[in-house]
């Protein structure tokens, strides 16, 4: 059986000025349109283009890949920018992001310098504790990631291609080949496509939902020969292509549509430019993509996508601005452009000349690069997570009361700074998310730890909802010794106690969840439920938690308070950049007048129901609901309670939850 015909092995001028397109683009949107162009689409196809034919060759040529050397290779090529750019922006982080974001900064450095920032971003993207991220200087490197994730992968399909071919069906290689790549094209794109539909935020960051552009563009690689037209249609195929490549962003909003078929468009309009230069013109686009200009550009693209996303980052932030002038475009393209020839010619040039069968030299080079970003970033990250390691060494109840500045009148510390600090806050989380005891945002089964006196408790507490029930915890671990209590959590992501789901705000998960829950709780009843009894500024009660309340008359008590106002702005963040007066938010905007119980007819509500109002006067006063209360940050984020100020709030929920526990021993 004859094999695919094996194209002509020839530079291809073309594809180096789609790479500058591709790049340009990708920083214009950026920029200026604040949008995606579906850049990195095309940089993918152009991957699989190239590293199909590199490493098929070298297979039929010299009947091995030397996995070694060919991760060398790869490092050789990637590694001193990438590592460049990493300690560039993990010191400028240091010395121009809030420190509410350096956290999330770390992680993303050294995800990126191992390639699997993309998952990072992925889980971040159904994580409901990390929804208030920003976004980082290192955002970009995803793309990066899940192109290192495919150099690595990829020999070992041409590897099994021949391994197919020679010793198990004893068909021609590229043929085999083909199919392998046809097979990984269907399951991949139809993946992406069922994928995108369920869950689109973890589909554009998902490697399995990206594979099929990978493959085009081997397909590409393996068919290119057979796919030729003549020089009319060759030249406007070509410039068809190209004007995909560059509108495709201003058509789609690719964003929120890719990675699933829409993503064809762009990956379409690279085969068209590719197909068009097979068969060239003197008006064809590849002219214009071949010229020096774009063959320059080109060559720096990679150094130049690296460097324009901090360098917009850092412009946002210096400038405490979310748009971007044009002098400002400008300046930041500009910028990214000097660097980008800077780290090309005079860092990455010098090491692509090393051989990579140099075992000891190329590796050290290679290490160099990578040891001083590496090293920043765990002494930074060292240094933070020591800071929210001494959160409660430096907290003491009469330098930081907190609630009690009010119930208690004690008169907080001038002197000191208000705990927790940014840095702390980012991880100033409830107990029980540190133990793992919840549900995420896509499971339904109930879990369920229990703290506080386990032994032989007098009472025993439900803590049932989402985050907003989640964060009370503090305040109840505190009464637990007290009055002998033992808490029961059970915490979903982004749920509350409810049988409606607010008009679709609450997904099937959480309905789900729900359902299993009030199980759960009919088959081993505590004594109490504590819940929410409205949401934000609800001014009256939720059918769907009156439901819950009356499946559990006659089972148990429940006790529900009024709930945190939601404020404008992320608390911490807030205060590094401004005042607190800055920070604060109107009270009559944030709450209801009155109470959401007594705006809710009595009639509705079940009798095994106690209501707590602690919102009206240890959140808000008569004008504002402030950030600040007796030296304590009030919340973690916009709407979530630090743990120290709900630990503040321990002896005024004291009498509420004495009150709801008496009704359960009458």
């Amino acid at each position: 059986m004859a094999d695919l015909q094996v194209p002509e092995k020839k530079f291809r001028p073309e594809i180096e000025g789609v790479r500058a397109v591709a790049a340009f683009l990708v920083a214009i949107y950026h920029i200026w349109l604040g949008s995606v162009s579906g850049g990195v689409d095309v940089f993918f196809i152009v991957s699989g283009y190239l590293i199909t034919t590199t490493l098929l060759s070298r297979m039929e040529r010299e009947g091995r890949i030397n996995l070694f050397e060919n991760v060398l290779g790869l490092a050789r090529r990637l590694f001193p920018i990438a590592f460049i750019v990493l300690l560039f922006t993990a010191v400028l982080s240091i010395l121009l992001l809030p420190q509410s974001q350096w956290e999330q900064t770390i992680g993303e450095i050294f995800s990126s310098a191992f390639y699997y920032q993309n998952w990072q971003l992925a889980n971040s993207a159904i994580d409901y504790l990390a929804q208030n991220n920003n976004a980082s200087p290192l955002q970009h490197f995803w793309a990066l990631s899940i192109q290192g994730q495919f150099y690595i992968t990829w020999p070992f399909v041409i590897l099994l291609s021949f391994f197919l071919a020679k010793k198990v069906f004893k068909t021609p290689v590229r043929k085999t080949l083909l199919g392998m790549l046809i097979t990984f094209f269907v399951a991949s794109i139809g993946y992406s496509i069922y994928i995108t539909a369920v869950n689109q935020p973890w589909a554009y960051f998902d490697t399995f939902a990206r594979v099929w552009e990978f493959s085009l563009g081997g397909i590409l690689a393996l068919l290119i020969p057979y796919l030729t037209f003549n020089k009319p249609v060759s030249a406007m195929i070509g410039w068809i292509g190209l004007a995909v490549i560059a509108f495709t962003g201003m058509v789609l909003p690719v964003s929120s549509l890719f990675p699933g078929y829409v993503a064809l468009l762009p990956t379409t309009g690279v085969i068209l430019v590719i197909l068009a230069a097979e068969n060239g013109s003197r008006f064809g686009v590849e002219k214009l993509l071949g010229s020096k200009p774009f063959l320059y550009f080109g060559s720096i693209s990679y150094a130049f996508y690296l460097w324009h996303w901090p360098l917009l980052i850092f412009y946002y932030s210096y400038w405490d601005t979310d748009t971007v002038s044009i002098p400002g475009g400008v300046g930041i393209i500009t910028t990214a452009f000097v660097l980008s020839i800077l780290s090309s010619k005079i860092l990455e040039t010098p090491v692509r000349t090393i051989s990579v069968k140099s075992k000891i030299k190329l590796p050290a080079i290679l290490v160099t690069f990578m040891l001083p970003a590496l090293l920043v970033t765990y002494f930074w990250g060292d240094y933070v997570n020591q800071s929210q390691e001494t959160l409660y060494e430096d907290y003491d109840v009469e330098d930081y009361p907190g609630a009690l500045t009010i119930s208690e009148n004690i008169k907080p510390n001038p002197d000191k700074e208000p705990l927790p600090t940014a840095v702390q806050a980012e991880d100033d989380l409830p107990e029980f998310y540190g133990d793992n005891c919840y549900t995420g945002l896509e499971g339904s089964e109930v879990v369920s730890c229990s703290y506080g006196e386990t032994e032989n408790p007098d009472h025993t507490v439900a803590l049932v909802g989402g985050s907003h029930s989640g964060h009370w915890f503090p305040a109840l671990k505190e009464l637990s010794d007290d009055l002998n209590l033992q808490i029961d959590v059970y915490n979903k992501d982004g749920c509350r106690f409810s049988d409606e789901n607010f008009d679709g705000a609450l997904d099937e998960p959480c309905m789900e969840w729900n359902e299993k829950l009030i199980d759960a709780l009919k088959s081993d009843p505590p004594d109490l439920v504590f819940s929410p009894a409205n949401v934000n500024d609800g001014a009256t009660i939720p059918e769907g938690y009156i439901h819950q309340w009356e499946k559990l008359e006659g089972i148990t008590e429940a006790l529900a308070v009024r709930d945190t106002p939601r404020m404008e702005e992320d608390i911490p963040l807030c205060l590094e950049e401004k005042s607190p007066e800055e920070c604060d938010i109107p009270t009559e905007a944030a709450i209801s007048e009155n109470p959401p119980w007594e705006n809710t007819d009595a009639e509705d509500i079940p009798d095994n129901v106690t209501f707590a109002d602690l919102t009206t006067d240890y959140f808000c006063n008569d004008d504002t609901c402030d950030p600040i209360i007796g030296n304590v940050v009030v919340y973690r984020d916009y709407n979530h309670i630090s743990t120290l100020y709900s630990k503040s709030l321990a002896p005024v929920l004291k009498e509420h939850l004495v009150t709801a526990l008496e009704k359960t021993d009458e």
